[in-house]
């Protein structure tokens, strides 16, 4: 077995049968959906998954400065603090849906200046680490088979018939995902598949979800196209918004490939690790928008502290790589993941920011 197939057993992580050749096929049908779009007059072409953004901004991430022995694990260094992109974004693969329609709303972080070899070989000096969430706290397949059958489905346009072939259970997971939220800086986002925290011996398995410490406010009545992006826009343009980064240990009767099945917080408390702090900021510009499209995004930008588990993750291994290698050919752009030098100049920045 290669490196790229190795799995945690001690964690209960299980290969499905003919796995790695059904999960080439999914991010074959997957890239197959990429392609050149109009964009404003310019061609682009954009993620196959979440291609719309409300923006992208700059945050810190700062670690408590206490914690017990078990969450102080990896980045979760206490009293650390790093700098980080987030990108608020919607989930549905027309980018021009308006946000008032139902969807999936997703939050993607990249922490700079993460020191440590990382998991993916072709990256390992790379010194960031990123965390993917989605505004649900399951997915929808579990099932490699059914995955495949339902991307080569929606990719096809049979979307009715893509819903359906995820069973009940999945379907009515997709369904309950979508939301219609007034501001990407009011929801709770969720990790909803697992992933492994620390190293013997306190590793572990868990989930992590961001919490939002602003109320959430009422939706326009007759919201714009792109009102989630406009309201963003106003309230950093006021002031700061904080999440706070929770972590999720499982209990022994958890699994970690069951993606289909919540882990319910009155049987696995959730505990506060870390806040996140986006200060006030002019984000919608051209030139943020064209760095957070040249952003890839993926939760194997990892530390194996940090290393996603279960089959949801090692699809996603597989196809992000091979979306953003797609992606950035034809957008003739150079891959290139944030280094010690952008750290630095993202850490001024937000010494700017905070400050002013």
């Amino acid at each position: 077995m290669t490196e790229k197939w190795a799995i945690d057993t001690e964690l209960g992580e299980v290969l499905q049968k003919n796995e790695e050749q059904l999960i080439d096929q999914i991010a074959a049908a997957s890239s197959a959906g990429v392609r050149l779009q109009d964009q404003g007059g310019k061609p682009l072409a954009l993620r196959d998954a979440h291609p719309k953004a409300h923006g992208c901004v700059l945050a810190e991430f700062r670690v408590e400065d206490q914690l017990p022995p078990h969450l102080a694990q990896g980045v979760f260094v206490p009293g650390k603090s790093y700098p980080a992109w987030i990108r608020f974004s919607n989930g549905f693969p027309d980018a021009k849906q308006p946000d008032a329609k139902p969807d999936v709303r997703g939050m993607a972080i990249k922490l700079l200046g993460v020191p440590g070899d990382k998991v993916l070989p072709e990256e390992r000096d790379a010194q960031t680490q990123d965390f993917i969430l989605i505004s649900h706290p399951v997915f929808f397949a579990d099932d490699v088979a059914d995955y495949l059958t339902f991307t080569r489905l929606m990719g096809s346009g049979q979307k009715l018939r893509a819903v359906f072939a995820l069973g009940i259970r999945g379907a009515w997971n997709l369904i309950k995902s979508v939301s219609r939220p007034a501001s990407p800086l009011e929801i709770r986002y969720w990790s909803m598949v697992p992933y492994r925290l620390g190293d013997p011996p306190h590793k572990q398995a868990i989930k992590f979800s961001v919490t939002p410490c602003r109320p959430a406010t009422a939706r326009p009545s007759h919201p714009q196209s792109d009102f989630l992006r406009e309201t963003m826009k106003k309230q950093l343009e006021a002031g700061e918004a904080r999440f706070d980064f929770l972590v999720q240990p499982r209990t022994s009767t958890m699994s970690v490939e069951r993606s289909l099945v919540e882990w319910k917080e009155n049987q696995a408390p959730f505990f506060k690790v870390a806040t996140i702090t986006i200060p006030r900021q002019l984000f919608s510009t051209p030139e943020r928008d064209s760095f957070g499209e040249q952003l890839s995004f993926t939760p194997w930008h990892s530390l194996p502290q940090h290393r996603p588990l279960g089959a949801v993750n090692r699809i996603r291994r597989v196809v992000y790589d091979t979306i953003a290698k797609r992606r950035h050919e034809l957008n003739k752009t150079p891959r290139h993941e944030p280094d010690a030098n952008d750290a630095e100049a993202a850490r001024a920045e937000l010494r700017k920011l905070m400050s002013s």
